[in-house]
């Protein structure tokens, strides 16, 4: 494969990087030609910039430059380290589905050990079988959007039948084992009524650096059904992951999201959560550690489109060095959606006087009789409670910690399940200490 950068200095990358990952990307016929489609979307687009309001913050033509070429299929070598990659993860107890640098990964997944109910899929399978639908997408025009349909080489189509409840977390694992890459992976998670979900992702290095990470996922879920979905992103520190995540909300639903987020030098989550049934809930929260120079931004828009539904957001960001933490959060309450009750909250704490965060939360409502709110703060420690656990013997740095950690706890503790909980608490204990 020709190794072609999509040049960003001019926000018009060339067409060869497609022409050249053509050969890797799974379809051909009414395939081929929506892939085509949404590269020249992409291509008249640019990479985001500046001036567009919804990327005011995460310049990517500036941060990004470039679209890495394709990752090459994982060979043995690759599959061994992402198997050790794993492993050091310590999520157990989980159905894995493993992606190496874009790819599945039967031999590192539990295909043949799924639960009763469940059945996954290869999204390239799919796509080489013409299933076009896959490439199409509800989310607002977005030119990274439009990449991820050109150049998507695999994922996972997982549907859950109704009244399946899952005793064990569906895992869905990202490892990068190509340096100076992209993997551009695009999955669909179909839950059906009345089920019980516990859906965990991460994002891990295998010893590579510089790497790309392109995701898209789209997740539905019935009436009366329930979900828990963690993200883990722990990728190399200079590497850069830009994910987008699509929820529809059933009737009656209960979604419980949370993010932690400490690697990669340039990050973007954009989050696009809709309530399409009444009287179901939302609990969306995530947390942010970052140091040295690294760029994370966070963007959800919660659109409430039927009455009497629930969502509250909370998000903290500690930001140390020159880091900089963006938080964009929107909630829309269309015309109908009475009785609505939504608020979201984002707090920094700044550790540095170079570190930046910028909060940006937006309501918009056209219905009458709602609850909505928002509040966004950004300081430093607290010097008092600070003294007081120095004036108790406590050293600086584990006087720091203690109030930091007792800064995200609030967050972390939104994840029901206790293993995980615990693991994200590991690993934000594990920031805090190699902060020193």
């Amino acid at each position: 494969m020709m190794n072609i950068a999509a040049t960003a200095a001019a926000g018009t990358p060339p067409a060869d990087v497609f022409a050249a990952a053509r050969d890797r990307l799974p379809g051909e016929g009414p395939v081929a030609t929506a892939r085509k489609a949404a590269f020249e979307d992409f291509t008249s687009r640019g990479l985001p910039h500046r001036r567009i309001e919804e990327w005011k913050y995460t310049d990517l033509r500036a941060l990004l430059r470039a679209v890495a070429p394709l990752a090459p299929v994982p060979g043995d070598a690759a599959l061994a380290l992402a198997a050790k990659a794993q492993a050091a993860i310590g999520i157990e107890n989980a159905t894995r589905l493993t992606l190496v640098d874009g790819v599945l990964a039967p031999k590192l997944s539990d295909l043949a050990l799924l639960p009763k109910g469940v059945r996954v899929r290869s999204l390239r399978e799919s796509l080489a079988a013409g299933a076009v639908d896959l490439l199409k997408t509800t989310f607002a025009a977005d030119a990274m959007i439009s990449f991820n349909g050109a150049m998507a080489t695999d994922g996972v189509l997982v549907e859950v039948d109704d009244g399946v409840i899952l005793e064990r977390p569906l895992y869905i694992a990202h490892v990068a084992t190509a340096s100076s890459a992209s993997s551009v992976t695009r999955s669909k998670i179909a839950i059906g009524k009345k089920a019980c979900v516990t859906l965990v992702e991460s994002f891990v290095a295998a010893g590579a650096t510089a790497y790309q990470v392109h995701d898209q996922v789209d997740i539905s879920v019935g009436d009366d059904s329930e979900l828990q979905h963690i993200r883990l992103m722990e990728d190399a520190r200079d590497a850069a992951n830009i994910t987008t995540a699509a929820f529809t909300l059933g009737a009656r639903v209960k979604l419980n999201t949370f993010g932690l987020n400490q690697g990669a030098a340039v990050s973007r989550y954009q989050g696009f959560i809709s309530f399409l049934g009444e009287d179901s809930e939302l609990s969306t929260n995530g947390v942010n550690l970052l140091g040295g120079r690294r760029h994370a931004d966070t963007t959800l828009v919660v659109n409430h489109a039927v009455p009497n539904c629930t969502s509250r957001e909370i998000f903290r960001a500690v930001l140390d060095d020159q880091s900089r933490s963006v938080f964009q959060g929107r909630i829309i309450v269309q015309q109908d959606a009475q009785k609505t009750d939504g608020k979201m909250m984002t707090r920094a704490l700044l550790l540095s006087d170079e570190a930046e965060a910028d909060n940006k939360p937006e309501l918009e409502i056209f219905a009458d009789d709602v609850a909505c709110g928002h509040g966004a703060t950004a300081g430093a420690l607290d010097e008092e409670l600070l003294f007081y656990l120095r004036a108790r013997g406590l050293p600086e740095n584990e006087a720091q910690s203690l109030l930091i950690s007792a800064f995200v706890g609030e967050a972390i503790e939104s994840i029901v399940d206790d293993g995980l909980r615990e693991l994200a608490i590991t690993t934000a204990e594990r920031w805090l200490a190699a902060r020193g």
